[in-house]
């Protein structure tokens, strides 16, 4: 006899894991219709440039916080110094008062007035003329001289305690730009990962193009354009010995430069001394316009003046760019020209 009972309907819990894995896959294929293409050679490079750009900006923040530590350490060196010499100072003139004192009690006792001169606190003594006229005049002007140094000893400690409270907040502040310089190339890096080793060959093969072509125009003009002054031609020349040389952040030379650090030894070799940042060097001479640039004189690019270069003639810059790339020339109209100056 045929069997007549209904089919197993499913249960509940089993709809409705079903209808959400469909879901799920209906979502995952919409997401994959919809997701971002990877981006172009083109695209990569933009960001990347970006990204390095807010680097070199945090790298002159970085050097001039390094340039501030190393000025407070110095400060606070000397301070330290002068605090030791004059508690040094202060033990003898106490001394001399306390071989007083000694002389007195063999003699007999100590004088009242005398043991006044002795405390720790001259200069309430001073205050009651009444008992001045109870002391010689060595005796008083020793005292004075006690007061005097006390109170200067307690400006120094002052100011030390200060000194080293602002070096501890610039240690923090190098410490941050440090990290975030770090964090930006990581960033750039990982985009240029992105890219296959091909593509990146490519960009850095239009680069070099470039760079030549930049060498070429300053060259044919070397013999038009006359240097500003002789210091800024030679700087200039100093500066060419150091095409190829890599970029590396908070670095001076001679075998890497950061922006101002390449600038700032190129002119060092003529015997200037150009302040460590790019918007301190741009207040180191005379701005000029974009027509009075003469080779050898400073070029200031983007609005917060964080980048620095030598200008090399022929609109090219001579200059250390960025991370990944090293000394070499550019045409000026890459990057937001602010103005020049010359180094007197």
């Amino acid at each position: 006899m045929a069997s007549h009972r209904r089919p197993k309907q499913p249960t509940r819990a089993r709809v409705t894991v079903l209808t959400a894995t469909a879901a799920a896959a209906v979502a995952l294929t919409s997401q994959a219709a919809h997701a971002d293409p990877k981006p172009t050679k083109s695209e990569v490079k933009a960001k990347v440039d970006k990204l390095y750009e807010e680097a070199e900006v945090a790298t002159e923040k970085f050097n001039g916080a390094k340039e501030k530590q190393g000025e407070l350490e110095k400060q606070v060196e000397g301070l330290r110094d002068k605090v030791a010499r004059g508690q040094d100072e202060l033990n003898k003139l106490r001394g001399g008062l306390g071989s007083m004192a000694t002389a007195q009690y063999r003699s007999g006792g100590i004088d009242p007035s005398l043991q006044l001169l002795l405390s720790s606190d001259p200069d309430s003594y001073l205050a009651k003329a009444s008992t001045l006229q109870q002391l010689s005049g060595k005796q008083v002007e020793a005292l004075r001289k006690i007061a005097d140094k006390q109170r200067t000893l307690t400006q120094q400690r002052t100011e030390a305690t200060t000194k080293l409270a602002d070096l501890e907040t610039t240690r923090k502040e190098l410490g941050e730009k440090k990290s975030e310089v770090q964090g930006k190339l990581a960033e750039a890096q990982k985009l240029l990962n992105t890219l296959t080793a091909q593509e990146r060959q490519e960009i850095q093969e239009q680069e070099q193009r470039a760079s030549r072509a930049g060498q070429e125009q300053a060259e044919a003009a070397s013999n038009k354009e006359v240097p500003a002054s002789g210091r800024g031609g030679a700087a200039l020349a100093a500066g060419k010995t150091k095409i190829g040389t890599p970029y590396v952040y908070g670095a001076t030379g001679p075998n890497s430069f950061d922006c101002s650090g390449f600038t700032g030894w190129a002119y060092a070799q003529v015997g200037v001394k150009l302040p460590r940042i790019s918007q301190d060097q741009a207040n180191a001479g005379t701005r000029i316009g974009r027509d009075e640039l003469k080779p050898g004189d400073l070029v200031i690019f983007y609005g917060d003046l964080h980048h620095v270069g030598l200008y090399a003639g022929n609109g090219q810059v001579l200059h250390a760019p960025r991370t990944g790339t090293n000394v070499r020339y550019e045409s000026i109209n890459n990057m937001p020209f602010q103005f020049g100056v010359r180094i007197g």
